[in-house]
């Protein structure tokens, strides 16, 4: 039952290109039953920009500050935990941006601090905005109903995340192991990584590839392919970097009932009239393989992206709406992001779950060792330049 009399109070903590964007979308009624009374941000000329919400320096202050009933926190990836964990132990309901937390070790703090949190009917949900595209629902439904089967690969090359060598040096925290923790795995493809978990499972092994400042004037990853296998013996491959262009973005499962592919705003599933293990069993044919429909599915559209997380954010927290992307599922994307580079710096398979203290570790010691200089040059980023970063 809704409650349209409710209006959800909401803070918004860093106001950045994500931060500034959530904020105009609630104040333009693009999501309803919520106002942005409170914002937050080092930066005085940024809260500036919004004069109908009260400023605060930091993010603590605007929490303890009682004038918000909802935390949106979209500041650099390591305060996600500080931050999210102190909202949630006062009794705030919280919305993190992706990544979840930079580390595995870090997602289980944050994830900990909502298993105790105060008020049990706190909200805890994640930016994952890519969940609303129809195109991914629709291959999640297939698999979960059973109609696509048993999947035996998953190939996703996934190139278009094309950054430039400006949108590096915008920050002095982006593509460095202590500002921002990763490259191209923890900042762009949380959503991919996020997107293949809740469409095939968890994978139980990876083997990556990773390629440090390939492309970039960076420290961390732009580039990498990893090798994955799954609990029922199912293979993949993730292929991704911000150093191609045009770019590629193609989803691929293999399985029982034929092959999906998503891909230039398309799903065509050639789908087998027989289960390829049935045929493979039971037919007397030496070359043989099973008749197959060629299905393209009718999809349109990207979904409600941001502003549909944010409205069945508000709505979980009004009316007990079930959310579309758990917070808690969020460790899972930072988990596989992690396991990729610590393969790498390992030169080994890493089984799965990963140990999450022992990359810590490793992360802490790319930190302490680090020796690069990051170049920064400001500049105001057009509306333009932003809504070219969304696919």
């Amino acid at each position: 039952m809704t409650t349209p009399d409710k209006n959800l109070r909401i803070g918004v903590v860093g106001i950045g290109n994500m931060g500034s964007g959530h904020v105009t979308a609630i104040n333009d009624g693009k999501v309803t039953r919520a106002t942005v009374t409170a914002v937050a941000d080092g930066d005085a000329a940024r809260t500036g920009r919004f004069p109908k919400a009260k400023a605060f320096k930091t993010g603590k202050e605007l929490i303890a500050s009682g004038e918000v009933d909802a935390v949106v926190i979209a500041t650099p990836h390591f305060d996600h935990t500080t931050l999210g964990s102190a909202a949630l132990a006062a009794g705030l309901h919280v919305l993190v941006e992706k990544p979840l937390s930079v580390h595995k070790a870090d997602c289980d703090r944050l994830i900990a601090a909502y298993h105790a949190r105060p008020k049990k009917e706190q909200v805890f949900g994640a930016m994952f905005n890519q969940r609303t595209d129809p195109h991914y629902a629709k291959v999640r439904e297939l698999i979960v109903n059973g109609e696509l089967g048993e999947i035996r690969r998953v190939n996703w090359i996934v190139t278009d995340w094309f950054r430039t060598e400006a949108y590096y040096a915008s920050g002095g925290w982006r593509a460095t192991w202590k500002g921002e923790g990763g490259g191209v795995l923890v900042n762009q493809c949380p959503h991919n990584l996020d997107l293949l978990v809740w469409m095939c499972g968890m994978p139980s092994a990876v083997r990556a590839f990773c390629q440090f400042g390939k492309w970039h004037n960076i420290e961390t990853e732009d580039a990498v392919t990893a090798y994955l296998e799954f609990p029922n013996g199912a293979t993949g491959v993730f292929v991704t970097t911000t150093g191609e262009a045009p770019g590629t973005n193609r989803l691929e499962i293999a399985a029982e009932r034929g092959r999906i592919v998503v891909e230039n705003g398309k799903i065509t599933w050639t789908r087998n009239l027989q289960p390829m293990t049935e045929f493979s069993k039971t037919t007397d044919q030496s070359f043989g393989r099973p008749d197959v429909w060629n299905v393209e599915i009718p999809v349109e559209g990207s979904g409600g992206q941001h502003i549909a997380i944010m409205q069945n954010f508000v709505d979980a927290v009004l009316d007990g709406k079930p959310l579309l992307a758990p917070a808690i599922e969020g460790v899972h994307s930072v988990e596989l992001a992690n396991a990729c580079i610590y393969s790498t710096l390992t030169d080994a398979t890493v089984k799965l779950p990963l140990d999450g203290i022992a990359y810590e570790q490793a992360l802490q010691k790319l930190i302490a060792e680090s020796r690069f200089e990051k170049k920064v040059v400001t500049r105001t980023a057009s509306a333009d330049d932003f809504a070219k970063s969304h696919r």
